[in-house]
């Protein structure tokens, strides 16, 4: 089996979410933060990765685009 590439996030989404969040959020056709304010919290929490750390720094990346989580 080869080895796991080294993802970073791709897009407009911050690096300082982590490689496991960024692959998991890429598996997911996540890519930027357009997409991402498509989702709420609780949607991205059962992603695998994404844990609160990732969406408390991707809850500011989308604030500094004018842009919010989708409300349940």
């Amino acid at each position: 089996m080869p080895p796991t590439p080294d993802v970073r996030p791709v897009g407009d989404l911050p690096d300082a979410i982590g490689k496991t969040a960024a692959r998991e959020l890429s598996v997911h056709g996540i890519t930027s933060l357009a997409q991402l304010a498509t989702y709420t919290k609780k949607e991205l929490l059962a992603i695998h990765g994404v844990g609160p750390k990732a969406i408390a720094i991707l809850g500011e990346a989308l604030a500094a685009k004018g842009l919010a989580y989708r409300v349940p």
